[in-house]
């Protein structure tokens, strides 16, 4: 008996390290993990695998859902499969839900769509659809739910319309007759999610419908992957992993159910963590990680040395010590996924919702395409939405020429007293259809290379802000003088182009904001031309970042504020606002500010307090206005 009760403690002691060992799930956000359909058919066969590799996953990341594919490139799951692996991951207390990818076969690593004019093809639809939904209560589609195929039968059934207007017709009613119909059928409870991507300025051209299909499906969730800018073809700022979710949470309010985010094509770690705290800065409910086998992948620190032995916001030491690994095993993406988000969890608590300079872009639009990504990298806090947002300042770029009667809506708020700011790209769009009602201000056809800049306003030199050696390129906009008023210029040999032109008009002040020929030019703009644009830009909003580009703030309703540096080496900013003093979230250190005076050349900006803030590579500080 001693022996039986030795044994029934030892079981019971090992039972409570493994329920002590077992993370804790984070308050603030759901994690959820997909898994395509050929790991779950091999989950369904090798019963030892599914454990071993769940055990893997599951020992420092607290995974609350998996979503489990029946469909992908015509590899389709059997009923049988999908209940064999929902059994497992139920007996886990992991929720459950499928998933399906509409892709056809793959083509040279390009992607190709299902062709949706195929009878066969929409019977299979049909067919999948309905076999997951008597699975599963909950299906997300993953993004590829759109159309890029010209077949003979695509091409009878297009006819003289353009491929744009086509394919957003046809989508909306495949999701309607042969996805959401026989879904239904099968199973009235099941609710079905999109999936939309990263690439939204494409959307109307491949047939992804904003504007319609987030009321189709009554849920949909966001792409937030960014990668590397540099060695991938999308070349995606890091800024957008934050900015889309706020601009779909804007299409479709409450109804974003969460972000989703895989570890490809990165050069060093840094870059993927930095992709899920953007998500979840965004205020993202959920977050998903592609895919299930991603994450046993060894976790390896990449091209971080320059930064290794600095405390950053990813402490690659510090995730080594929380993981608990024993000895001669090596961490996973997975106990780097649950360090990272660990990191963030208790943050998320304190921020409010996120806001920022209001910006306009309409459904099916593009045009200077990802722009606002560009402009959050230089430390402007966007809030991009399909509505007007009628706000005291407003920012529109070349995708708001598109709305139906957008000058006469510009002149209304600029009468109203509001500050409009346009991109030197809409001003090309508008300035031959009837903007010259509000401004005789013209982009033209030549170029300055700019390799001085000024500040000033009203009549006088200005001052020299800084010469540079490498010129960067600008369309010359034609103003009139004594009309309108550059308070920033680029010069070159005497030879002047307005960066930041205003004009008045009714109560209002319209500002044109002239953008380099190369967008990502912003980043090369000496840090005190950034920041005189700047200070026009966001005088009025309560916190103002100023410093060198690749550095961004976040903006919250209640008072707390985020910045992040995505540079690779130390940075030093400057925060500026009404508020003599600042705490930090994280340690609740009190930062006193220095007042300061507008700089002359600014006079109608208050006086206001600026702190010193050092932030580490690729790293995060958080802070609140109210120091109590």
């Amino acid at each position: 008996m001693p022996g039986k009760k030795s044994l029934t403690a030892a079981m019971c002691a090992l039972l409570g390290l493994a329920a002590a060992a077992a993370p804790a799930k984070f308050k603030h956000f759901q994690v959820t993990v997909y898994i395509p359909v050929n790991i779950v058919k091999r989950m369904a066969a090798h019963p030892g695998w599914l454990r071993s590799s769940w055990a893997r996953i599951s020992r420092n990341l607290p995974v609350n859902q998996v979503f489990i594919e029946s469909f992908r490139s015509d590899d389709i799951a059997s009923g049988q499969q999908l209940e064999t692996v929902k059994r497992f991951f139920r007996a886990q207390g992991v929720q459950v839900a499928g998933g399906i990818a509409w892709s056809g076969p793959g083509g040279y690593g390009q992607f190709r769509s299902l062709c949706y004019t195929d009878p066969a093809t929409r019977a299979m639809v049909r067919q999948v659809s309905a076999l997951t939904a008597r699975h599963f209560n909950q299906i997300i589609l993953d993004d590829f739910f759109f159309n890029n195929t010209k077949t003979a039968s695509d091409i009878q059934a297009k006819g003289n319309r353009s491929w744009a207007r086509f394919r957003l017709k046809l989508m909306d009613e495949v999701a309607q007759k042969l996805i959401l119909g026989p879904a239904r059928a099968a199973n009235p409870r099941v609710r079905i999610i999109i999936k939309f991507p990263n690439w939204y300025p494409s959307f109307p051209g491949l047939g992804y419908d904003l504007q319609r299909e987030p009321g189709l499906f009554g849920e949909i969730w966001t792409g937030d992957e960014t990668r590397d800018p540099i060695i991938t073809d999308q070349q995606l700022q890091p800024y957008e992993s934050y900015e889309i979710f706020r601009y779909f949470e804007n299409v479709a309010p409450g109804h974003n159910g969460g972000g989703w985010v895989d570890p490809y094509s990165i050069r060093y770690f840094d870059r993927y963590p930095e992709q899920l705290w953007d998500t979840l800065l965004a205020k993202a409910p959920a977050l998903n990680l592609f895919e299930y086998t991603n994450l046993l992948q060894p976790a390896r620190p990449g091209r971080r040395t320059a930064w290794a032995g600095l405390k950053t916001s990813f402490n690659w030491k510090q995730m080594l010590r929380r993981s608990h690994l024993a000895p001669g095993q090596h961490p996973n993406l997975a106990d780097a996924d649950g360090y990272a988000l660990g990191k963030i969890d208790s943050l998320l608590g304190k921020l409010g919702t996120p806001v920022g300079l209001a910006s306009y872009r309409p459904y099916q639009s593009n045009g200077e395409n990802f722009l606002r990504d560009e402009l959050g990298m230089i430390g402007l806090p966007i809030e991009m939405s399909p509505h007007f947002a009628h706000a005291p300042v407003e920012l529109l770029t070349k995708t708001a020429r598109v709305a139906p009667g957008i000058v006469t809506r510009i002149a209304r708020r600029l009468q109203a007293g509001a500050t409009i700011v346009i991109t030197s790209g809409l001003l090309r769009a508008l300035q031959n259809h009837g903007f010259s009602q509000i401004t005789d201000l013209r982009v033209t056809d030549h170029e300055l290379a700019v390799n001085s800049y000024r500040a000033g306003f009203g009549a006088g030199n200005g001052r020299l802000l800084q010469r540079t050696q490498a010129p960067i390129l600008f369309p010359q906009v034609n103003f009139d003088t004594n009309e309108d008023w550059a308070v920033v210029r680029g010069m070159a040999d005497g030879r002047g182009v307005p960066l930041l032109i205003t004009d008045h008009y009714g109560k209002g002040t319209l500002m044109v904001w002239t953008m380099p020929e190369n967008l990502n030019d912003l980043y090369r703009i000496p840090v005190p031309v950034l920041n005189a644009i700047k200070h026009y830009i966001t005088g009025s909003q309560p916190v103002r970042l100023y410093g060198p580009a690749q550095v961004s703030l976040f903006e919250y309703s209640n008072g707390t504020f985020v910045v992040e540096s995505f540079l690779n080496h130390p940075v030093t900013v400057h925060i500026a606002g009404q508020f003599a003093q600042i705490r930090n979230l994280r340690n609740r250190a009190i930062l006193k500010g220095k007042k300061q005076p507008a700089p002359f050349w600014m006079h109608q900006i208050s006086p206001h307090y600026r702190f010193t803030l050092r932030i580490e590579p690729h790293s995060y500080r958080a802070f609140s206005e109210k120091a109590e």
